[in-house]
């Protein structure tokens, strides 16, 4: 074939390609088959409702639209700017947006706007309307709940000695407005494994049997993992064991545990210079088979696009944090959808 007659001009050029999608395999059909995402939206208007103005204007774009841009930005972690860019170049972002025959396409600023609109409580909200589809498809949570945590890391602050004197005692630092914009004196240092990292803490309960996301918890990262392990106990798993590692453990969180009618499987921890002895020893390995489990669900939300925050402050971290709970249930829907199709 001749490169002009391979080049020439198709008026069915753009049908051809979606089909070419489709067969390629786009992931973003399956999200769109699985999930319902006006479902999703009525949650958000009904937390968040759209403002009303009386000066007219271009009509706002669609709550389902938004959405929609939100979990293509989360699932690819892609900034304001790059999402905006990313919808106008990629045909099965604007498929899945529902934006193919739109004169115009959300800007980085009208991506911005809903994001403040909406805020942690609407994410949460999306967060529990998930979990109403993922019951409503047969996923209920069973064979018992993992409980960890997961350090997500903050841009790092530069702070100087005095400034950070001065937010000790609980004041404000002699700062411009353009500096507290990029101060983040919410987030917090912390370390593990003698690495220090600083920023924010999702911890969260996770079903043994689907991997599903149950429960969340948000943090700073100085935030003893403890702290919110009581907050993420998902009453609705069917079964009664509760797996956790070594940083868990403590007689009244075990008893308090049994109390609720739950089999506390959290590792033991050695004490100073005495060993654990080997049945204890036994009993850890025991349970890490089943709580490695959490950690493939920390390892997919990092292959997300990783679990970095381009945000300032507690509030957008938490929303942040939330949608990246939301946006891997719904790519593990997907997954266990195309799974019960096809039987394998």
């Amino acid at each position: 074939m001749s490169k002009r007659s391979a080049l020439r001009p198709d008026l069915f050029a753009g049908q051809r390609r979606e089909s070419k999608l489709d067969r390629l395999g786009d992931p973003l059909i399956a999200l769109n088959k699985h999930i319902d995402f006006a479902a999703l939206a009525a949650e958000v208007d009904r937390i968040a409702p759209r403002p009303e103005s009386a000066q007219g204007g271009r009509p706002p774009y669609p709550t389902e639209t938004m959405v929609r841009i939100l979990v293509v930005k989360r699932l690819h972690n892609l900034s304001d700017e790059q999402v905006e860019f990313q919808i106008n170049d990629r045909l099965s972002f604007q498929r899945f947006c529902g934006l193919q025959q739109s004169a115009t396409i959300p800007d980085r600023t009208t991506v911005w706007t809903f994001e403040n609109r909406i805020g942690a409580d609407a994410a949460r909200a999306v967060f529990e309307a998930v979990q109403v589809q993922l019951q409503r498809r047969g996923y209920l949570a069973r064979c018992g709940q993992i409980i960890d945590a997961t350090l997500v890391p903050a841009p790092r602050q530069h702070i100087d000695k005095e400034d950070k004197a001065a937010l000790e005692k609980g004041e404000e630092p002699d700062w411009t407005p353009a500096q507290k914009r990029q101060r983040d004196t919410d987030a917090s240092w912390t370390k593990k494994h003698g690495k220090s990292h600083f920023g924010y803490k999702l911890s969260a309960s996770v079903d043994a049997k689907h991997k599903l996301i149950r429960k969340i918890e948000t943090g700073t990262a100085s935030e003893h993992d403890s702290q919110h392990f009581d907050a993420v106990i998902d009453a609705g798993n069917t079964g009664s064991a509760v797996y956790a590692d070594r940083g868990y453990p403590s007689q009244e969180r075990e008893a308090a545990l049994k109390a609720r009618g739950l089999k506390p499987m959290i590792q033991r921890k050695a004490q100073r210079n005495r060993e654990l002895p080997e049945r204890q020893k036994q009993r850890n390995r025991r349970i890490a088979t089943v709580r490695a489990r959490v950690e493939h669900v920390f390892g997919a939300i990092a292959q997300m696009g990783g679990k970095l925050l381009r945000t300032i402050g507690q509030a957008r971290a938490d929303f942040a944090m939330t949608m990246m709970a939301v946006c891997y249930n719904l790519k593990r829907l997907t997954h266990l959808e195309s799974v019960r199709s096809t039987g394998k």
